[in-house]
């Protein structure tokens, strides 16, 4: 897939302002994804606007405007109130609850958790730890599906994802470990051994609780994949699905336990 070559060089070359405006494009993208996937056609134009505001409320939050993002999220959640409530000849009540509750769960959904992302790429070693908690994920979800497939028995979570296993479950965090160390060695030698085997085990955990999070909405939507932008691999939100939920968790134990 060439989108993690692409991701990885941005991150290594890439300035702060080139970098935020990448992601912001990612969010917009996602949150459009996220919309249609739960709205179908309908509040098109919500969808776009709900999108739009929540690309600028990443950028506000890597500016550390933290005023304009509360502004940005009270004026959205306002305005869409506002256009909906008055325009209920294009649905019932029932069904207008249910469009201002996806678009509202959409605008803290992708943009709040990705606006952890440029945070974290600010802090000292900020590239060190975006690079970890990209290797953690990928490697927590390569090694779920190997050691799922060749040793799964027990079902994780039948009533949201059937395919996933116990034994897939606890090879992911092993291997989510397992890149933690790599990256300690390599690039955060001031880790402690303890302290990177607890992060490794919190980021294996809450990327695969993440994976388990999206696929409960795509059930709940009636959907297979979150879209069709990435041919062959779904949409952007199956390839975000663990990051939106790992990013936070990562830039947290960075500021406040590593940064501290």
């Amino acid at each position: 897939m060439i989108a993690l070559p692409i991701l990885l060089l941005t991150l290594v070359y890439a300035a702060p302002v080139p970098f935020t405006v990448l992601l912001c494009g990612v969010v917009f993208l996602a949150q459009l994804e996220l919309g249609a996937m739960g709205l179908k056609a309908e509040r098109r134009r919500e969808q776009w606007f709900t999108a739009l505001c929540g690309a600028l409320t990443v950028f506000a939050m890597a500016q550390q405007h933290f005023t304009v993002v509360l502004l940005l999220l009270t004026l959205t959640l306002l305005l869409l109130s506002v256009k909906i409530l008055f325009s209920l000849s294009d649905s019932s009540p029932e069904q207008a609850i249910a469009q201002i509750g996806w678009l509202g769960f959409g605008l803290l959904y992708v943009p709040l958790l990705m606006g952890h992302v440029p945070l974290l790429h600010q802090l000292p070693d900020g590239r060190a730890w975006i690079f970890l908690t990209l290797l953690a994920v990928m490697a927590s979800d390569t090694a779920a599906y190997f050691t799922g497939v060749n040793f799964g028995r027990r079902k994780l979570y039948p009533l949201v994802s059937p395919n996933k296993s116990v034994e897939g479950a606890l090879g992911g965090l092993c291997g989510a470990v397992l890149a933690v160390l790599l990256v300690k060695w390599s690039l955060l030698p001031a880790m402690g051994l303890f302290e990177a085997i607890l992060l490794g085990l919190v980021l294996g955990s809450f990327s695969q609780v993440g994976d388990l999070f999206e696929s409960l909405l795509k059930r709940g939507c009636g959907v297979k994949d979150s879209g069709t932008m990435i041919p062959g691999h779904g949409g952007l939100l199956d390839r975000l699905d663990s990051l939106l939920f790992a990013f936070p968790v990562t830039y947290y134990a960075a500021r406040y336990w590593f940064c501290a």
